[in-house]
């Protein structure tokens, strides 16, 4: 009887370590995905308001420099590297549009 009970441990024992190795890995979406379309309509000039239609809230609001948006998002499936990446920032002056930079430098390891 004892000899059972070791061969039945031995197999829940190796069904749960094969099973264990099986964990599912969900992707990670972060951030704000902005479209190029989007992106191509924001303008010198535009009001907050207006970039906030089209691009959405902006990921990162500085609360040091009010006049600054950061859109950033990263996609990045299961333990691999992000396979998309992007970074803009949107400068403002008196609440307009003063400068759009695009495809900023993210961390190699997101």
């Amino acid at each position: 009887m004892t000899m059972r009970k070791t061969i039945l441990l031995f197999i829940s024992l190796f069904c749960f370590a094969l099973a264990s190795g099986c964990v599912y890995r969900a992707a990670i979406s972060q951030g704000n995905l902005v479209e190029q379309e989007d992106l191509d309509q924001v303008e010198v000039g535009m009001t907050m308001s207006q970039v906030r239609f089209l691009l959405g809230t902006p990921m990162i609001d500085d609360a040091f420099s009010r006049n600054r948006w950061d859109y950033v998002y990263y996609l990045r499936i299961k333990r691999q590297a992000a396979i998309s990446k992007r970074w803009v920032t949107i400068h403002f002056e008196d609440e307009k549009v003063t400068e759009i930079r695009m495809d900023q430098e993210l961390s190699p390891d997101l």
